[in-house]
């Protein structure tokens, strides 16, 4: 019986050193840092770190880019103040109603200028004579 014992005992002993040692080639292939586990580890922990540089640089330029944008719009914002303050003040310059010549008596027609002698030449330093009128700010703008 002893001897049947120590037999099962040795089987045993064998089969958990067998089974030890694929287990320790099983995982030295795990953690070969070529090809295994170890391998792609390294390789995640490389990209990582070049992630969490590409971050910090992306939100270094972003605030950048906010401050920037910020001066911008405070910028623009003094701008159109300024404009409306233009626009309000240019309603109060003095200049024709549009709607007063409706409203208004007709003018009279100015005098017709004498008729010209048609033997009179006109003088060589003088042009035509060219007249100009104000409009007002809407028909001009139309």
């Amino acid at each position: 019986m002893a001897l049947i014992a120590d037999i099962l005992l040795i089987a045993g002993a064998l089969g958990a050193t067998l089974y030890c040692h694929v287990l320790a080639r099983r995982l030295r292939r795990f953690n070969d840092l070529e090809k295994g586990m170890g391998g792609a580890i390294a390789v995640l922990s490389a990209q990582v770190d070049d992630m969490t540089r590409a971050l910090h640089g992306a939100q270094s330029s972003a605030r950048h880019s906010t401050d920037g944008l910020e001066s911008l719009t405070g910028r623009a914002e003094e701008v159109a103040r300024r404009l409306e303050l233009l626009v309000a003040a240019m309603h109060d310059l003095p200049g024709e109603d549009l709607r007063a010549p409706a409203a208004a008596a007709p003018r009279p027609a100015p005098p017709a200028p004498p008729p010209a002698a048609p033997s009179a030449a006109m003088p060589a330093d003088e042009g035509p004579m060219v007249l100009f009128r104000r409009r007002p700010a809407q028909e001009a703008a139309e």
